[in-house]
């Protein structure tokens, strides 16, 4: 635990805090659900009788595309998301801080070895996450334990992440509804240039129904990444 100057929400986003420090630098923070946990060696600091999680840009693509100043996060208090490719939770669980105990975070993940982590070290210790083991190319598999949800949340190092975001936007996302994909322009298509990967992608979702709202690029905290936020079209 570490002693800092103040702790004040973020001007923009809802659950997200700017933690200031004695040398005048900040850091975005997540306040904890569990307090006392950390979930990836973040630094947790007290301010006010109250717990905060420091949020690394450098761990979270969440993180990063708040610092590039994307236009919307659409998580508040109370959301129910429904998050492919949770990983061991590192930004799954900061979006847990961010619904709070009345939301919801469906967490999808493939690789069994990463989903014990995420299940033994996060979801453990918040009620809010529920762990579904399950590729997140085929959602009707994991359709009975999915209830229906505000945002869906992609990061998942697969080609066609866009098609598979819809696809699960399909069977999931209440109207109207946002989703946001981080696409790594590497995982979809190596023989062609970010930008014409990241406009591909955005197409997509176009074509399935989107209207795009934001798009930012994440370096230098994420190399050839991108974040994208889009609405279902009513």
């Amino acid at each position: 635990m570490i002693d800092v100057v103040d702790v004040s929400p973020h001007e923009r986003f809802e659950g997200v805090y700017w933690v200031k420090f004695q040398d005048g630098s900040r850091r975005l923070a997540t306040r904890n659900l569990s307090p006392g946990h950390s979930v990836y060696g973040e630094e947790l600091v007290k301010s006010r009788r109250k717990e905060y999680r420091l949020w690394d840009a450098y761990r979270s693509k969440l993180a990063a595309a708040i610092l590039k100043e994307i236009a919307e996060i659409p998580i508040s208090s109370g959301s129910k998301v429904l998050y492919l490719g949770a990983a061991s939770g590192t930004t799954a669980s900061h979006v847990s801080d961010i619904v709070g105990e009345k939301g919801a975070v469906f967490c999808v993940e493939f690789a069994q070895r990463t989903m014990r982590e995420l299940i033994e070290h996060v979801c453990s210790h918040r009620e809010n996450m529920t762990p579904i083991l399950a590729d997140a190319r085929h959602p009707s598999a994991y359709r009975s334990l999915v209830s229906a949800v505000d945002m869906v949340y992609c990061d998942i190092a697969q080609p066609e992440q866009a098609r598979i975001l819809a696809d699960n936007a399909d069977l999931f996302l209440k109207e109207p509804g946002t989703v946001m994909i981080a696409l790594k322009s590497r995982s979809v298509d190596t023989t062609m240039s970010p930008s014409a990967v990241f406009s591909r992608e955005q197409r997509t979702l176009e074509q399935r129904g989107f209207r795009i709202t934001d798009t930012v690029r994440l370096e230098p905290y994420e190399k050839d990444h991108a974040m994208i936020v889009a609405k279902k079209k009513s």
